[in-house]
């Protein structure tokens, strides 16, 4: 990892690139200090922006969303790399300085460059050419329902590579069968293929937050084939986690209307009625929400409402996920960000 010292103002300069010294200078001028509310730790470290921009594998044809760019560190590193990069923004100062940054830094790039002033989790459309690809240092607090919601409404995302906390990249990049598989990792793996790509360490930020943090590298792949819609597979997978240290007979027992039901419906999909989420794969789950009893097209033909308990969380937030809501990683979460 580099000190601070390697990538200095001077040196930083010399590509365009914001050094610790810039960025302290660019906040003092804007009035802005951090806040935990909105997740703001600053990245001063050019050379983690250029390894980040590196790990993303960026195609010169490439359009790039980028989720909370903040003072303006990584999305300068992105603008060479790339054909276009549209910033979405919800701090009204930063927005609003953004643009001047890119304007005095590389103005030969100026025209590549969208910003959108927003929340990124109510975004539903982008100016310019469609997306690409998401690379972003994502705020910790809300990284997993950003990242999915990208994923879900922009299907034209081919790859992402964020960085996030790094308990929450070992749990995005998670298999079948580990510790903390769950709810993150079952949604993810709807969409894309997940990696860890990396550890970052919490000298390269300010405020330096109380984790550390990790970069995930995300590859589009086709969802599982199944009559059941994404809805209805992701209410499986909270059913499942919610009670993630039962067995799924009983576990899915409020989704099905009752455990003789979810394990027929478990048989039916080919899962061993004593298994538990943490063991299946999202084509599993797809599988046994295809099964659903009652459901249009499965045994027994006719639609059946949802549970209560068995609401979906379509945005994959850790609160449906026990292994994911102890309060110590929820208070590392609300003490960090990118």
């Amino acid at each position: 990892m580099t000190s601070e010292r390697d990538d200095a103002a001077p040196r930083a300069g010399t590509d365009g690139l914001l050094g610790p010294a810039d960025v302290r200078e660019l906040a003092a001028a804007l009035g802005v200090r951090p806040t935990k509310q909105r997740g703001q730790n600053f990245v001063i470290d050019a050379n983690t922006v250029r390894r980040i921009v590196r790990a993303a594998d960026l195609r010169p044809g490439d359009t790039v969303v980028e989720v909370g760019p903040g003072l303006g560190s990584l999305t300068l590193a992105l603008l060479p790399a790339a054909a276009h990069v549209t910033a979405v923004e919800i701090d009204d100062t930063l927005a609003a300085a953004l643009p001047a940054t890119v304007a005095a830094r590389l103005p030969e790039l100026v025209d590549r460059f969208a910003l959108v002033r927003g929340d990124a989790m109510r975004v539903t459309e982008l100016p310019g050419p469609a997306p690409t690809a998401l690379v972003a240092n994502l705020p910790y607090n809300v990284a997993v329902p950003v990242l999915l919601h990208m994923l879900a409404t922009f299907p034209t995302l081919e790859r992402a590579l964020v960085m996030v906390q790094a308990e929450v990249a070992d749990r995005l990049a998670a298999a079948p069968g580990s510790r903390v598989y769950g709810v993150p990792s079952v949604k993810a793996a709807w969409y894309a293929r997940a990696r860890r790509a990396g550890a970052i360490g919490r000298s390269v930020f300010w405020p330096a937050p109380n984790v550390d943090s990790g970069l995930v590298s995300l590859e589009r792949r086709d969802p599982p084939r199944t009559t059941a819609s994404r809805e209805e597979v992701f209410a499986v997978v909270d059913a499942a986690f919610a009670q993630r240290r039962k067995m799924l007979r009983s576990a899915l027992s409020g989704w099905a209307g009752s455990s003789a039901a979810a394990e027929a419906a478990l048989v039916a999909a080919g899962v061993g009625p004593r298994a538990r989420g943490e063991e299946l794969t999202v084509e599993d789950f797809a599988r046994i929400a295809a099964h659903r009893p009652g459901r249009a097209g499965a045994p027994g033909g006719a639609p059946h409402a949802a549970a209560p308990g068995a609401a979906v969380d379509d945005t994959g937030t850790d609160s449906v996920d026990t292994a994911a809501t102890d309060t110590a990683d929820r208070r590392n979460q609300e003490n960090s960000a990118a």
